[in-house]
């Protein structure tokens, strides 16, 4: 199935199986809701934020708790019923509920985010990469910024193979180097335990809450924000399920369970053995299976744990990679928001054009791993900008889903949320609060100049999620809409 066949399908969510084609049209390849909920998860979880989280002992398990409730668990439902609703993902969503040029801003900023979010995602690549080869290049910024352009590069190849090749890749990352590292680290935490080690972070009742220190304290929080961003991501695959109405949700509740499962414990399991002070928030994860592996005698498993963890966010990555870029590209010829250069599709329907114009600023952004002279700090502020720019994709969702069910409330849904307006307002409240104190620095910048912070978030934010969608928009041109969506040369 094409990227424009994809645009193209409305037919209603109904739960019975769909019909099978006519000879001679386009074979949909269809995937199960398992397979979904395995892309979805490893798109969302993975072992990289457990450092920046076990830090605070016990307390994570609120930092989590908390985001989950108010962000991930209002995304999971709203996107459900919007999905088995309307397919086509966040752009077809918002522009029924708001807006097209509101639709372009959203699915542009599920884009954009990814521009700042691959320096961070293999920032951490990197430094596990260094606990393989040589672990004290894990602080190396030219290090770091030189693995970043590889891989990314390395992964836009594989990508360009198609939307099966990227699934079934990201499927087996997950299982190999999230689950089973993240399985192995727990058990060994309590094993490390039950021998009556003592735990590095307290693990008394006194330390459920995080300790208060101001406004920054809840930075912390909202950089789980992030953590839990992308559950509605591979909304925009749900015509290649059967039963999307069904099949959709299932995969959603299936992808958040785990979801929580692999964030929760492993950072727990890394707050036994490493105390808060010695922990890197790129490289605390190899740091942990570091420590652990030499207390049982077996330090020579790290370099395996390694390459396992590396496998795992590459998977990620390349699902990221496929999902917002396509999304994009699908609204763009249809509806005329990109030049025809950033239209061009490769003999598998992928959008490699846009994915080289993204590697490009990608490129530039990873550079700058190496004259920030802490690689963590770097990881800290590109993650924040990311959060940014991937919060206002999350207020137009809610307020598109709560607009919906005002003035549709007939229209056919496959699942309806209980308390629509509850659960999105919630949602969306807790995003806007979020972007809100995305703009307080942390305490770990509490030394470095106000406006350098304000400058590197507020511009990121400014630039690349508001000035250069405004710009595609105020410059389209009415043969921008690629041939077979025109409608008398017009745009709308």
């Amino acid at each position: 199935m094409t990227l424009t066949d994809q645009v193209r399908d409305e037919r209603p969510p109904t739960a019975a199986p769909v019909a099978a084609p006519a000879p001679g049209a386009p074979q949909t390849q269809f995937i199960s809701w398992a397979t979904l909920a395995m892309m979805t998860t490893a798109s969302v979880a993975n072992l990289r934020p457990s450092p920046s989280m076990a830090l605070f002992g016990l307390a994570a398990v609120f930092l989590y708790l908390l985001p989950a409730v108010v962000f991930l668990l209002p995304t999971a439902l709203v996107s459900a019923e919007l999905a088995s609703g309307w397919p086509g993902g966040v752009y077809r969503w918002v522009s029924e509920g708001l807006s097209k040029p509101l639709g372009f801003l959203a699915v542009w900023c599920q884009f954009a985010m990814t521009i700042a979010y691959y320096p961070s995602l293999l920032a951490y690549v990197a430094s596990t990469f260094a606990y393989i080869v040589d672990p004290s290049l894990a602080d190396n910024g030219l290090y770091i910024a030189i693995v970043i352009v590889v891989i990314y590069w390395a992964g836009v190849l594989i990508s360009s193979r198609g939307t099966k090749a990227v699934a079934g890749l990201s499927s087996a990352g997950l299982v190999v180097g999230t689950l089973i590292p993240g399985v192995v680290l727990v058990v060994l935490g309590m094993v490390f335990l039950a021998q009556g080690n003592p735990s590095a972070a307290p693990m008394d009742s006194s330390h459920v809450l995080p300790p208060w220190a101001g406004l920054a304290s809840l930075v912390l929080i909202v950089n789980n924000f992030l953590s839990y961003a992308g559950m509605e991501m591979n909304g925009v695959h749900v015509a290649a399920l059967r039963e999307p109405g069904k099949d959709y949700p299932r995969a959603m509740f299936a992808a958040t369970g785990l979801v929580l499962l692999i964030f929760i414990l492993p950072a727990l399991a890394i707050s036994w053995v490493m105390p808060g002070k010695d922990l890197s928030l790129t490289a605390g994860v190899m740091q942990a299976f570091q420590g652990f592996f030499d207390h049982f005698g077996v330090g020579w498993l790290t370099k395996v744990v390694g390459v396992l963890l590396v496998a795992a966010a590459l998977g990620g990555m390349l699902t990221w990679l496929a999902g917002p870029a396509k999304g994009l590209l699908m609204v763009s010829r249809q509806e005329g928001y990109l030049p025809p250069a950033l239209q061009k599709l490769n003999r598998h329907g992928v959008p490699t054009t846009i994915m080289v114009a993204q590697g490009a600023l990608t490129t530039v952004i990873a550079l700058l791993y190496a004259f920030i002279p802490d690689v963590s700090s770097a990881y800290w502020i590109f993650s924040v900008v990311t959060t940014q720019i991937y919060l206002v994709v999350y207020l137009l969702m809610f307020a598109a889903a709560i607009r919906l069910r005002r003035t549709r409330p007939d229209a056919p849904r496959g699942f309806r949320v209980p308390a629509l307006h509850l659960v999105a307002g919630v949602g969306f409240a807790a995003s806007a609060a979020a972007m809100c104190i995305g703009f307080v620095p942390p305490e770990q910048f509490g030394g470095q100049p106000l406006w350098r912070y304000l400058l590197i978030v507020g511009g990121g934010l400014l630039t690349l999620g508001f000035l250069a969608p405004l710009a595609f928009l105020a410059l389209r041109k009415p043969h921008w809409v690629a041939a077979e969506h025109r409608r008398d040369g017009a745009v709308e």
